[in-house]
């Protein structure tokens, strides 16, 4: 079976892949420091209670931006796993023509989002991933990959509001606020933070749209948070959990027979 990892700045996310089937699946936190031998012990406990072993992988493919954990994860396959491991590069075979200023630059969580999005749901598309910094990428009709927009994570900009005030409480922002014109303090925070953070997406995808400029441009959410936002959100037309996990599945599928 194939071991899907996606690498966020905050969490991981784990898809252990039966061919297509994606057999399971796991978020964890990232912790910088974990050793690949570390990985192994808490990966064994995990798939365990599913009924799985890490005996059963063959590959492994890894999407990060945490460089630490990047080369933990290459020991662990080549180390304790011995499989062939694949790690998301500029360099890797994609499909996609990428625009930007310098290829190597775009994190490679955005690259996969945006193969996902191809394979299933075609192009032109728009892609919203919403995590510890929330991306917008936009990929032309003939697979051009145009580049995007970053802007801050949902969970990190209440963390920095909760921090420099002395009187704003953290709230919860999966109990949503009964109507935008709050009447209390924490419904206040939780009306700015989830109907402001989706007009701003919102403004994103049309300002997207206009400098795309193509019919037909699907646009796809994605990201832990994202479940909390993409209610509230207008112009967002499809949320797909597993989108990264998806991709990184087509990635494999793409270089592995190179």
């Amino acid at each position: 079976m194939l071991m899907a990892v996606d690498v966020g700045n905050t969490q991981t996310v784990l898809g252990l892949f039966d061919g297509e089937e994606l057999r399971g699946q796991w978020r964890i936190a990232s912790e910088v420091h974990r050793t690949a031998d570390e990985l192994a012990v808490f990966f064994a406990g995990l798939l365990a209670l599913d009924g799985l072993s890490l005996e059963e992988v063959s590959a492994m493919i890894v999407s990060s931006v945490v460089p630490g954990l990047t080369r933990s994860y290459r020991n662990l396959a080549s180390e304790v796993f011995k499989v062939p491991f694949y790690g998301v590069t500029a360099e890797m075979e994609t499909g996609l023509d990428n625009r930007y200023d310098d290829p190597a630059a775009v994190g490679a969580d955005r690259i996969v989002n945006a193969v996902a999005a191809g394979r299933h749901y075609g192009f032109p598309a728009i892609i919203v991933d919403i995590g510890t910094a929330t991306t917008v990428e936009a990929v032309d009709g003939d697979g051009c990959y145009l580049g995007g927009a970053i802007l801050t994570g949902l969970y990190v900009a209440l963390e920095a509001l909760v921090s420099q005030t002395a009187k704003l409480p953290s709230v919860d922002l999966e109990e949503a606020p009964p109507r935008v014109i709050a009447t209390n303090t924490p419904d206040s925070i939780r009306s700015g933070f989830i109907y402001g953070y989706a007009g701003a997406i919102d403004a994103l995808i049309q300002r997207f749209r206009e400098e795309l400029g193509e019919e037909g441009a699907r646009v796809v959410a994605t990201g832990g948070p994202a479940g909390v936002i993409v209610p509230y959100c207008r112009e967002i037309e499809e949320f797909d959990p597993d989108l990264t996990l998806k991709g990184l599945l087509a990635l494999y599928e793409m270089n592995a027979s190179l």
